[in-house]
């Protein structure tokens, strides 16, 4: 697999600094240019830009995969398997209210994959997963 240029992603939030102190003290994100009413996180690697909105956000429809409900509007990262661990057990030892807890999905499967699901303080649905093979990534 080629190395891929960092992709971009903006999405709403309601309240920058609950956002900054989750997305820089839960997940580990270092901050990059910012505003009033926005701010671009280096989220492991990619650029992803919160933008404040007034009002509530709407929850995302689910889709079933795998037997679970899987929020059909989300965005993530795919860790290495110790990262993706040590990211699990940092957050079950913060009592994070996981929508999917950390589980396997598609055991024994092509794809096969560890993975969890939790929101941000937004209500925005994160996806972190990993895979013992990385070559699964993209297999069918």
């Amino acid at each position: 697999m080629s190395v891929s240029p960092p992709f971009h992603l903006a999405f709403a939030v309601t309240d920058i600094e609950e956002t900054r102190a989750f997305y820089v003290k839960k997940l580990g994100c270092k901050v990059g240019r910012s505003a009033e009413r926005w701010i671009d996180f280096d989220f492991f690697g990619h650029q992803v830009s919160a933008h404040l909105v007034d009002g509530a956000l709407s929850p995302a429809e689910t889709n079933p995969v795998d037997g679970e409900k899987v929020p059909s509007r989300h965005f993530g990262a795919i860790l290495n398997w110790d990262e993706w661990h040590a990211m699990k057990d940092r957050l079950e030892a913060d009592g994070t209210d996981f929508i999917i807890p950390p589980t396997t999905r598609f055991a024994g499967e092509v794809g096969e994959q560890a993975t969890m699901f939790f929101r941000d303080p937004s209500g925005n649905a994160l996806e972190f997963k990993t895979f013992r093979d990385k070559s699964m990534i993209f297999a069918h």
